[in-house]
């Protein structure tokens, strides 16, 4: 199996992100790295941080990377394997259908798109690419939550009686482009979208949902508390926002009532972050193996690659999905009804 020669385009926080876990996954290699403003040749990543992840220091040694701030270099080059898209939103759909045009293995950030509409374009030009795709849809692959996955799916401790999802964060400081709600759709579609993936991930595509939410620090819903309707009857619900007071950080969290357990995960407990309450057992943490989801996806990703077969976790069309799941609770904000999903 050959190695993945990546190009990671677009160097801001996930960016970033993205080469740190390359570094640690067996048969990747960081070959290119490409930005039309950002484009560090000294491989000096020092000053970028985001939201979460290890805020340590990076340094790439470029000894062996390519660096350009023109993508159609790395898409004319047939060493390049990966094209690893970590840029604005609203560049997704025009440089993933061309990176996968060009016959390129693609990874794409989330949302996305900006729209469900332009979402749903990727994903016919992902089914027809002689490439892979894969969305970032990076909660899928994280270990508590793969650990609540696989506890759903295989009903360890009964049917899920209620869930509840958390995903909440001061205003996201380290790029103005997010605080343009007409660009990034605000925390509904940035923030939020990954617990409306993770729902149609456990409980299947909702039915139906209804929601509330504000605009508070862009022009898009920054905070959002949605409920859906799912298959099961399960009570599921997920509250998403970035508008906190500057100072509460960052904090993911979820509560779910199994038939036989409960189920408690807080980011902000560190080690002891994921609890079980199960009947007739004293209360125990579980501590998932594996990193974080970033590692995760990329990891599946190149695996996928190198077995040569496309990824299974994520698909085009389930980010898609995710998109019109948004904009269906934006719908019920705007209406203050109740909005059906088609299946």
């Amino acid at each position: 199996m050959k190695t993945v020669n990546v190009a990671v385009v677009g160097l801001g926080f996930m960016g970033v992100t993205h080469l740190k876990a390359y570094r640690q996954i067996p048969g990747a290699r960081i070959a290119a790295i490409c930005d039309a403003v950002r484009l560090p040749v000294d491989g000096d990543f020092s000053t970028i941080g985001g939201n979460i992840g290890a805020a340590d220091p990076f340094k790439l040694d470029m000894a062996q990377v390519k660096a350009t701030k023109d993508l159609n270099e790395l898409l004319h080059d047939p060493s390049i394997d990966l094209i690893d898209l970590c840029v604005p939103t609203l560049a997704h759909p025009k440089l993933a259908i061309a990176a996968l045009q060009a016959g390129k293995h693609v990874v794409c950030e989330k949302p996305l798109a900006r729209t469900a509409a332009l979402a749903r374009e990727i994903a016919a030009a992902a089914a027809t690419a002689k490439g892979y795709f894969m969305p970032a849809m990076c909660i899928r692959f994280w270990p508590a939550y793969v650990w609540l996955k696989q506890a759903i799916a295989g009903r360890t401790y009964g049917n899920v009686l209620s869930a509840r999802f958390r995903r909440v964060s001061e205003p996201p400081g380290w790029s103005k482009e997010f605080l343009d709600g007409a660009k990034s759709g605000g925390a509904l579609l940035d923030l939020h979208i990954h617990d409306a993936d993770f729902v149609q991930y456990c409980f299947g595509r909702p039915q139906a949902v209804y929601a509330q939410g504000k605009a508070i620090v862009s022009s898009a819903i920054d905070h959002v508390s949605a409920q859906f309707t799912v298959a099961g009857g399960a009570c599921v619900a997920a509250e998403g926002g970035w508008a906190m007071t500057p100072g509460f950080g960052f904090n993911m969290a979820y509560t779910v009532l199994f038939e036989n357990a409960t189920a408690d995960f807080d980011l902000a407990r560190g080690a002891e972050a994921l609890k079980l309450f199960a009947k007739g057992q004293p209360p125990q943490v579980i501590q998932p193996a594996g990193g974080d989801g970033y590692l995760g996806e990329l990891t599946h990703m190149v695996e996928s690659i190198r077995a040569g077969h496309a990824p299974t976790v994520v698909t085009a069309g389930d980010a898609a999905s995710a998109v019109e799941i948004c904009e269906a609770e934006e719908e019920s904000i705007r209406t203050g009804q109740i909005v059906k999903l088609t299946a």
